[in-house]
């Protein structure tokens, strides 16, 4: 497989993911395709995703949905007992098998199917988060881990359709990081950095080197 580089804005990705993914979509004999959007913590995965659904949906209604990993979290209260909060959000801190289990489901499914999402403004998993209707014909995954080739994530790579990496600088991750961290005045700026420091960056790192098993390698060209 042959790895596209290309450098947009992220307005200049959407116009053209949008028409390359309808295009995909009416290939699909009806159906389901799962379009996944991989990069590391911080490279704007989830606000790309729900404007590419938002598009998606405006030319045909309902067509889209936003499937994200990170609903797919170990809960708090079990990475407490494990004693892993520290790395949370590293690839072991989720519950890699289930998530894989969830999109083989979805894919297939035809009745409606609700998953879980991540809240952070309790740093947790919320069930039920969000519905997958059955009109639902595009699957936008969304998370860090989708090209991974360790233990279950190796799963999800097989279930996408089309894999795109967003490519972001470490410097501006980093910065992303820190007020991200800081919304929700949950810690202090000194855990934040330790936080970041110790899991975020080695995760991006991490999910850096897999970026070569995607269709499309998206180097994003952002300011902030």
């Amino acid at each position: 497989m042959t790895t596209e580089h290309i450098r947009l804005t992220p307005e200049q990705a959407l116009s053209r993911l949008v028409p390359q993914i309808l295009d995909f979509a009416s290939k699909a004999h009806g159906q389901r395709i799962a379009v996944g959007l991989a990069g590391g913590p911080g490279s704007g995965k989830s606000t790309l995703a729900a404007e590419l659904v938002n598009l998606l949906g405006a030319t045909h209604p309902g067509i889209a949905a936003v499937v994200p990993m990170d609903g797919f979290h170990i809960k708090h209260h079990k990475l407490e007992a494990m004693g892993q909060v520290d790395y949370k959000g590293a690839p072991h801190t989720f519950e890699g098998a289930e998530f894989v289990s969830f999109l083989h489901h979805l894919k297939r499914a035809t009745e409606p199917v609700s998953g879980p999402g991540y809240s952070r403004k309790i740093e947790d998993t919320v069930d039920n988060a969000f519905t997958v209707q059955p009109e639902v014909r595009i699957l936008v995954v969304e998370g860090n881990y989708l090209l991974l080739t360790d233990g279950p994530w190796a799963g999800v790579k097989p279930l996408l359709d089309y894999a795109i990496f967003l490519d972001v600088p470490r410097g501006l991750v980093e910065t992303r990081l820190l007020k991200r961290h800081a919304a929700e005045g949950l810690f202090t700026e000194e855990r934040n950095r330790a936080h970041i420091e110790r899991n975020d960056l080695p995760n991006y790192d991490l999910v850096s080197r897999s970026q070569d098993r995607a269709d499309l390698v998206i180097s994003l060209d952002v300011a902030s």
